[in-house]
């Protein structure tokens, strides 16, 4: 009896002594479920310079490439885009991109926004692939809904000139509910396939670029091309404006890309580091190759130099240090010179502003490059073994490669039968062209009823 009393004793006095940290277990997970300032601020931040890529970053460089009769009608349709995907988004693009859902598609958990995480911090995904942020899911949302503006806003230089308005816009909302979401989710929700294969797209080389490049590339066939191109003169109305817009996108570029860090940290650091070198490295060998090829460098090749090193470093920002940025740029530089003034005549589709051989080209150069470039210590820190898996070829995982392919090779074949049947959806409803006069007269007047002066 006196043996169980003593038992007894013991044991609540070991349970007072482990009270303290017990407590203290607690308050230290009701500290980590707080959320972070610091990275909430950022967040917010890169959201407001990922938006200004688009509105006015897109519009004014697409509206500086076109000639003076379509500048208001090229403006509008980022404007529209913009407005029209925010719709979108929020009804059903978020919850079909990051819904739990399964390997292919998320579910429709999200639907108008029902159940967002708005006051605490929020995990994507369950068990071990789940993904723990540090901020509420209602900034995850916005700065996701950021990207699928300028994507389905990037597919509109591929048709500059003659497409229909009300055409535009209902291809637009389709297409960003039926192939930019399931692309997202495949390749940034912890259940997606591409994901699964453990492929690496820091900032959306193969959801944005690559997606938005075949698209349009698939638009110019299906549309046609413009009428003169050729044989007349179709020079851009104001390179100025192209040239604002290209500064606006290399500055927004960095929440674009630091700001897929999720946090500001080490990372956030060198994603902009790595950025801002690519950047430059893609306008400098565009402008080299040019001055070669042609004995002038061009305003325009420089800034779309700029813009195709932007777009190669996007997949790799996270997972690459300097020294790769520069290689990474300068070949983005070569290719997508290449693609515009020798791919593009042996493709004979009239893409008007080159989005399939900046953004398309760009973004496949830059997926395969992080295959090769990719340091997984970058990401897995602490954990030297672990960091092969998100490593590449340099640093011993030579299999990241074909992973990497394999993602960029699906995002195409998808992307394009896809948009292959929207197009033609949109074309039975409202058809997709304007007529010949109308084209002739120019979009500003004839979908706008405005005119530029």
């Amino acid at each position: 009896m006196n043996k169980g009393i003593s038992g007894m004793r013991m044991l609540a006095r070991a349970a007072l002594l482990a009270l303290p940290a017990l407590v203290a277990a607690d308050a230290a997970f009701a500290q980590d479920a707080k959320i972070d300032t610091g990275d909430t601020a950022w967040m917010l931040t890169s959201t407001a310079l990922v938006l200004m890529m688009t509105v006015p970053g897109v519009a004014l460089f697409y509206a500086g490439m076109v000639r003076k009769k379509n500048v208001l009608a090229t403006m509008a349709q980022s404007f529209a885009v913009c407005c029209l995907i925010t719709i979108t988004w929020m009804v059903a693009g978020y919850s079909i991109a990051f819904g739990e859902g399964g390997t292919w598609f998320g579910d429709f958990s999200r639907v108008l926004l029902t159940g967002l995480v708005w006051d605490k911090p929020f995990t994507l995904g369950t068990g071990d692939g789940a993904i723990a942020f540090t901020f509420p899911e209602t900034i995850f949302m916005i700065f996701q809904m950021t990207f699928a503006i300028i994507t389905a806003a990037l597919i509109t230089g591929a048709v500059a000139d003659r497409m229909k308005f009300s055409a535009l816009c209902i291809f637009m909302v389709l297409w960003s509910l039926l192939v930019y979401a399931p692309v997202a989710h495949w390749v940034w929700h912890p259940n997606g396939i591409i994901f699964a294969w453990g492929a690496l797209d820091f900032a959306g080389g193969t959801v944005v670029h690559i997606n938005a490049g075949i698209a349009g590339l698939v638009a110019a066939y299906v549309i046609g091309k413009r009428v003169g191109y050729g044989t007349e003169n179709m020079s851009p109305f104001n390179l100025a404006l192209a040239v604002i817009g290209a500064a606006l996108l290399w500055v927004g570029w960095f929440g674009f890309n630091a700001g897929s860090a999720t946090g500001a940290g080490a990372r956030a650091g060198m994603a902009i580091v790595v950025t801002q070198i690519a950047c430059a490295a893609g306008g400098i060998a565009w402008m080299l190759g040019e001055w070669a090829a042609k004995g002038k460098p061009s305003v325009l090749g420089l800034i779309s130099g700029a813009v195709a090193g932007l777009v190669a470093i996007t997949p790799a920002s996270g997972w690459v240090f300097p020294g790769a940025a520069l290689i990474i740029g300068v070949a983005a530089g070569l290719i997508c010179f290449w693609g515009a003034t020798g791919l593009k005549k042996l493709l004979g589709a009239d893409d008007s502003l080159d989005v399939f051989y900046v953004h398309g080209l760009g973004g496949i150069v830059g997926a395969i490059l992080t295959g090769i470039f990719a340091y997984g210590m970058l990401y897995k820190t602490d954990d030297a073994e672990g960091a092969i898996a998100y490593s590449g070829l340099l640093y011993g995982n030579a299999g990241m490669v074909w992973i990497q392919v394999k993602s960029v090779l699906l995002t195409i074949a998808y992307s394009g039968v896809g948009s292959f049947v929207l197009l033609k959806l949109v074309d039975v409803i409202v058809g997709l062209r304007v007529t010949e006069e109308e084209e002739r007269e120019g979009l500003d007047v004839a979908q706008h009823g405005e005119r530029l002066g």
